[in-house]
């Protein structure tokens, strides 16, 4: 679990004071921006064909500093 998911959000007032409807006001403003952002902000997944799936990668270079053949000479 990461450290940031452990914590719950906190909202601190740096100036003035607010009420307790300000504040409820504020949080579900804040509230609702991160939920509509959360929706949006989920990737779609992408679809693996079967093509792809049963694809091999390139084989590797063949040596040519290895003779080919038992005798080589």
């Amino acid at each position: 679990m990461d450290s940031s998911e452990s914590l719950p959000p906190t909202v601190e007032i740096t100036h003035g004071t607010a009420t307790e409807e300000e504040l409820a006001a504020l949080i579900a403003v804040v509230s609702d921006a991160y939920a509509r952002e959360e929706e949006a902000a989920v990737a779609a997944e992408t679809r693996v064909s079967a093509w792809s799936r049963t694809q091999r990668s390139l084989r590797t270079p063949l040596r040519r500093d290895i003779p080919w053949g038992r005798f080589s000479g």
